[in-house]
């Protein structure tokens, strides 16, 4: 378990990193970013679906005789909570600091800080189920943190508060819900460890199907489905070779 500990810590620290990249890169290269960033989310969507009905609902399905009814609760608790975040912003100003700006801000960092919970939960089965759903979570840092950065600027905020705030809400909360929740999760029994994997099968599957493949949708790339094919055809390849 111990190993499982740092090894959960060095993912969930690594997903961080990768934030942080993306805000630097939307702050100096910004033409770059914009321009590739899309190809980083349709890679993202390919292996988080793939990986979660491939491997970790499978996987959760094993351990607890109740996981599909787990499995749409994660899916409905996220859709539920993307529903009453964009409600509450679009019932600010558009112009005002406080809805484009913060309340994103503070809704990405939420999501950010349960993906730590997610390191834990995956890597507690087994390093091979948290390398996989890792794989595809730490990719989808790269553009979460360039959008974080971008609407607070949008919001208002100068760049360097929102380069700190970014840097905060979207990066340092993965490993710090990481830090929190492993010590409670390495003490649960099987049946409750497979509903909670099976809730974190039902957020990664929402955040792939319904968060990133729109995205991919509103921006018709010459590559964007070869990067959404690249994405499954690496989480089938894992999968087999295991």
């Amino acid at each position: 378990m111990e190993n499982t500990f740092w090894v959960a810590l060095a993912a969930s620290s690594l997903a961080a990193l990768v934030t942080a990249l993306g805000i630097y890169t939307i702050r100096h290269f910004e033409a770059w970013g914009r321009k590739y960033s899309i190809y980083f989310v349709c890679f993202a969507a390919g292996v988080l679906i793939s990986v979660s009905f491939l491997h970790i609902i499978p996987k959760s399905f094993e351990m607890n005789a109740n996981a599909p009814v787990y499995l749409l609760i994660g899916f409905v608790l996220l859709h539920l909570f993307n529903r009453f975040i964009t409600a509450f912003v679009c019932e600010r100003n558009p112009n005002s600091r406080y809805g484009i700006g913060l309340i994103p801000m503070l809704g990405i960092g939420f999501h950010s800080f349960i993906d730590g919970f997610v390191y834990s939960i995956t890597f507690t089965v087994s390093i091979f189920t948290g390398a996989l759903a890792a794989t595809g979570m730490v990719l989808h840092e790269f553009p979460e943190g360039i959008i974080t950065y971008l609407l607070l600027l949008r919001g208002g905020f100068s760049e360097k508060t929102s380069l700190i705030l970014a840097f905060l809400a979207a990066s340092l909360t993965t490993p710090l819900g990481m830090l929190i929740s492993y010590p409670y999760i390495n003490q649960i029994d099987k049946p409750l460890l497979g509903a909670l994997l099976s809730l974190s099968a039902g957020a990664l599957v929402y955040v792939g199907a319904t968060h990133l493949l729109p995205q991919t949708e509103k921006e018709h790339r010459k590559y964007s489905m070869f990067a959404f094919g690249a994405g499954i055809l690496v989480a089938v390849l894992i999968v087999l070779t295991k």
